[in-house]
């Protein structure tokens, strides 16, 4: 499992998409909490809070987890490799989790950059201002789940197709449904369907609540779409 981890993370980095696709996604952080003028910007609100960052991530992350998952197994369909991948002396699950952590590593990699927004919030605050190191804490857990359960629905979408972009357009519509779909749908119906979106949850772990039921939920996506994974890549 640790070397097609390893393989996962040199082969991303082994073109410049991954370098890219980091960049990217810090670039369009950095305009829309810094520069750009609107509702995200952090310097206009006037208080020392990432609450505007944690509002943006996970519509960012829709496009930037995807743009990572796309390949894991496309491209090994599209190259006629998977069947020789799965004939290793190694379990598919293996082979499933080791793709699966290898595109978490490197989404990771990409969120850690944005640590230094706290130190930049904690250099321009005022010194009666109070940084909340605690929301800041959940808020990063929170996203961390999101971000887990993003890689584990686009970990699933790249063996639907041999396609890359196929497998990138099905896993951001996926992300998409299951982040911001039941909050739209339940306003749609009187059943209480928000509940069963990430949206929901990822708030309330936001907010520095940790509940049993936010945590279960997030791990039961990504258990699911593992799961799922797992079955697509044993009829091929």
């Amino acid at each position: 499992m640790f070397a097609i981890l390893k393989k996962e993370i040199n082969s991303f980095f082994a073109s410049p998409i991954g370098y890219l696709v980091i960049a990217l996604f810090l670039v369009l952080n950095g305009l829309f909490l810094w520069l750009f003028n609107g509702d995200f910007n952090i310097l206009e609100s006037g208080f020392a809070d990432l609450t505007p960052f944690f509002l943006l991530a996970p519509w960012i992350l829709v496009f930037l987890v995807p743009a990572v998952t796309m390949r894991s197994f496309s491209d090994e369909k599209k190259q006629g490799t998977l069947e020789l991948l799965v004939t290793k002396p190694i379990s598919q699950l293996q082979i499933v989790l080791g793709k699966y952590f290898g595109a978490l590593v490197l989404i990771i990699m990409a969120l850690l950059p944005t640590l230094l927004y706290i130190l930049a919030l904690d250099n321009l605050k005022m010194t009666t201002d109070i940084l909340d190191y605690g929301g800041v804490i959940g808020s990063y857990l929170g996203l961390f789940f999101l971000v887990a359960a993003y890689a584990a629905i686009g970990l699933f979408a790249s063996t639907i197709s041999d396609n890359q972009i196929v497998a990138f357009i099905s896993a951001v519509f996926l992300c998409f449904f299951f982040y911001f779909g039941f909050e739209g749908l339940s306003g749609l119906s009187a059943l209480p369907l928000e509940q069963f979106g990430m949206e929901a949850h990822y708030n309330s772990i936001s907010r520095g609540v940790l509940d049993t039921r936010d945590l279960l939920y997030f791990v039961s996506i990504s258990v699911f779409f593992i799961i799922l994974t797992q079955f697509n890549i044993q009829k091929k």
